[in-house]
């Protein structure tokens, strides 16, 4: 079964029930994570990349020296599924275990 977009008041509750800082629209979810040097960004990178494998579903990630940017949106539905926001959740997992600046 295909997944299924959600709407806005959906969306919203979602991310209400995440621990990160994460905005989101019908289109896309967005974090930002700052962590504790260009090193520890990457890290996350790795550590995250096999999680989305076996989700088979993967985030647009951006890294801009101790920042990672990750975007999610199944894009086979145009839009955020619950896909996106059980993926949003195992990001702040991930990103939980990590230095961030002081």
């Amino acid at each position: 079964m295909a997944p299924t977009k959600l709407g806005p008041a959906e969306i919203d509750a979602k991310l209400g029930s995440l621990h990160g800082d994460w905005t989101g629209s019908p289109e896309k979810l967005h974090r930002r994570i700052a962590f504790a040097d260009f090193p520890t960004a990457v890290e996350f990178v790795v550590r995250l990349a096999p999680r989305c494998e076996e989700m088979n579903h993967h985030p647009d990630l951006r890294i801009v020296w101790r920042n990672v940017d990750i975007e999610l949106s199944t894009h086979s539905e145009g839009g955020v599924t619950d896909l996106d926001t059980t993926l949003a959740g195992i990001v702040d997992e991930v990103a939980a275990d990590l230095p961030k600046p002081d």
